[in-house]
């Protein structure tokens, strides 16, 4: 809450133990039906043969940059990000078949102030709206929250891109408002929202997280029991 300061003017809360947080590195994060690997050149081909399973480009119109036409223009892509120290891209790996299947990244890292940003998500069919999908985004979330204790994580994504907005919010991330033209984007307008989750929410979300990604939420055929919003309340 709130406080005065010696002119009765409100002041936010003090903080007097904050220090700036470690910065994110190049680490692996374990889970169960997914695991995080630092982006590697190696990563590429399979990547590239992961995303043209869905046969056009339409999982690219909401990224900034277009398609590569062929693997070794994405592995040149791949080369010339994955040393980066902001953004720190992350692939994701599939546990049952030991392959790549997506990438996302920790970006926009304000260590000063405890801001980072989930962003570059780009997940391919092997991936998308499977338990490894959402294990994944827990699993770079707790790194950034809870090893590192980063005070707020953000999410934004342009305010048209609707799966990516229903995402943000069936995470758990508060929709905190729209930015509008705040890019030029592929030489359109691109008004862009702003999600986040901050640090006193972790406890509840990560809970939720670990009920919801259970092996007894999930049917013999993998459909879930139990929405991830109700385990939140």
């Amino acid at each position: 809450m709130n406080q005065l300061n010696q002119y009765g003017q409100p002041v936010g809360d003090a903080l007097p133990d904050w220090q700036p947080r470690p910065f994110p590195q190049r680490v692996t994060l374990e889970g169960q039906y997914c695991r995080l690997e630092p982006l590697r050149i190696e990563h590429a081909p399979a990547l590239f043969a992961a995303h043209r399973l869905a046969g056009d480009g339409s999982s690219w119109t909401w990224l900034l940059r277009e398609p590569e036409n062929d693997v070794e223009a994405f592995t040149a892509w791949v080369t010339s990000v994955c040393e980066l120290k902001d953004p720190v891209h992350f692939t994701v790996i599939d546990n049952r078949t030991q392959s790549p299947v997506g990438t996302l990244s920790l970006m926009r890292i304000d260590a000063a102030n405890g801001v980072i940003e989930v962003g570059s998500v780009h997940f391919s069919l092997l991936l998308r709206r499977t338990r490894a999908s959402t294990e994944a985004q827990w699993l770079l979330m707790k790194y950034a929250l809870e090893t590192l204790g980063y005070r707020r994580y953000e999410w934004k994504c342009n305010s048209l891109n609707e799966p990516s907005r229903r995402a943000a919010l069936r995470l758990g991330f508060q929709y905190e408002g729209r930015f509008r033209q705040a890019l030029v984007q592929k030489g359109r307008n691109r008004d862009t929202d702003w999600f986040s989750v901050i640090d006193s929410e972790w406890p509840r979300l990560d809970n939720a997280f670990r009920q919801w990604l259970a092996v007894g939420n999930f049917t013999a055929d993998g459909k879930q029991l139990q929405s991830l919003e109700s385990f939140r309340g």
